[in-house]
C-alpha cells in the first residue's frame, strides 16, 4: 500500500482505475468532474472519513488513472466506476457527483439506481451540452488543442473560485488539471457535449440532494431548477457567494450539509 495525503490508497496497475478508499462504515460513493480527481476531495474525505467508507475514484485518464484508456462517453464513464464498485462487493451506497461527476452520477442511477441509497447532484445539471456557461464546449475544445493541458488547467479551474486562482484550495484543482491526459480531457468534453440526462429525471425515485453555488459560471440557475423540478423527491440548497467549487471554497458548511443530509 501507499499513502496519498495521509489516507491509504490502492497500489494501482497501470490498466486500473486508481481509487481512495478509506473508512469502514456505509460507503459514500464520490465523483470528480472535469479536469478534477479524486485530490480534489481532500476536505470531504478528511471530514467524512469517520462516519462513512469514502470510495473516490480517479475517472479513466484523469488523476492518478491518468494511463488508463479514456472513455468518451458519459455512459462508459458510468459503467467503469459501477464495475469497479461491484469487484468490491459493495451493494447499496450513497452517490455523489460533482460537475461532470454529476452527470456520471445520473447516469449511474439510471442504470443501477436500486442501489443508491441518496444521491447528491452537487454543481451539475441534466444538460452536458450547458447553456450560458463561461465558454462553450467546442470552443473549451478548440483552446485545450492551441493553449495545451496546463494552460486550459489553470485557466479553467480559475473559474471555478470566486476569489479565482487566489482562492483556498485552487492548488488542489490545478494539481487535478495537470495530472489530466490530453485524450481524456478531449474525450470528456465529447462526453458532456453528447449527453443529455433530462428524459431520465422522472425517473429517478431516489432521495436527492441538489447542490449549487450561486456565482457558478458553468451550471446555470435554470440546470439545477430543472434537476430540482423533475427529480420526484429532492431538495434544492443554495451556496451564496460560491461559485462551481462550493466544497473547496466553503468546505465545512459543505461537508455539515452532506452529513446532515445522508444521516
Amino acid at each position: 500500500k501507499q499513502k496519498l495525503f495521509g489516507l491509504v490508497t490502492l497500489n494501482i496497475l497501470m490498466q486500473n482505475l486508481f481509487v481512495n478508499d478509506v473508512g469502514d462504515k456505509f460507503p459514500l460513493v464520490m465523483v470528480h468532474g472535469f479536469l478534477g480527481s479524486s485530490i480534489m476531495w481532500e476536505p470531504q474525505i478528511q471530514d467524512l472519513k469517520d462516519n462513512y467508507r469514502i470510495f473516490a475514484p480517479d475517472l479513466p485518464g484523469f488523476g492518478y488513472s491518468n494511463k488508463v484508456e479514456p472513455c468518451n462517453s458519459i455512459n462508459s464513464m458510468a459503467r467503469s466506476i459501477l464495475d469497479m464498485i461491484d469487484q468490491r462487493g459493495i451493494g447499496k451506497f450513497h452517490l455523489l457527483g460533482h460537475s461532470m461527476g454529476g452527470m456520471i452520477v445520473q447516469e449511474m442511477t439510471k442504470l443501477a439506481g436500486n442501489k443508491v441509497e441518496k444521491l447528491i447532484c452537487y454543481g451539475t445539471g441534466p444538460r452536458g451540452n450547458m447553456p450560458e456557461r463561461f465558454e462553450t464546449i467546442d470552443q473549451s475544445r478548440e483552446r485545450l488543442k492551441t493553449d495545451g493541458l496546463i494552460d486550459t488547467a489553470h485557466r479553467i479551474a480559475k473559474t471555478w473560485f470566486v476569489k479565482e486562482d487566489k482562492a483556498d484550495h485552487f492548488d488542489l484543482c490545478l494539481k487535478a488539471g495537470k495530472l489530466t491526459s490530453l485524450k481524456a480531457a478531449d474525450a470528456a468534453l465529447e462526453a458532456m457535449k453528447n449527453w443529455s440526462g433530462l428524459e431520465n429525471l422522472k425517473n429517478i425515485k431516489n432521495k436527492t440532494l441538489i447542490i449549487w453555488g450561486d456565482k457558478d459560471r458553468a451550471y446555470n440557475r435554470n440546470q439545477v431548477d430543472t434537476l430540482n423540478e423533475n427529480i420526484i423527491d429532492s431538495n434544492l440548497i443554495i451556496f451564496e457567494g460560491c461559485s462551481h467549487n462550493v466544497h473547496l471554497e466553503n468546505p465545512q458548511k459543505f461537508n455539515k450539509t452532506v452529513s446532515d443530509f445522508l444521516q
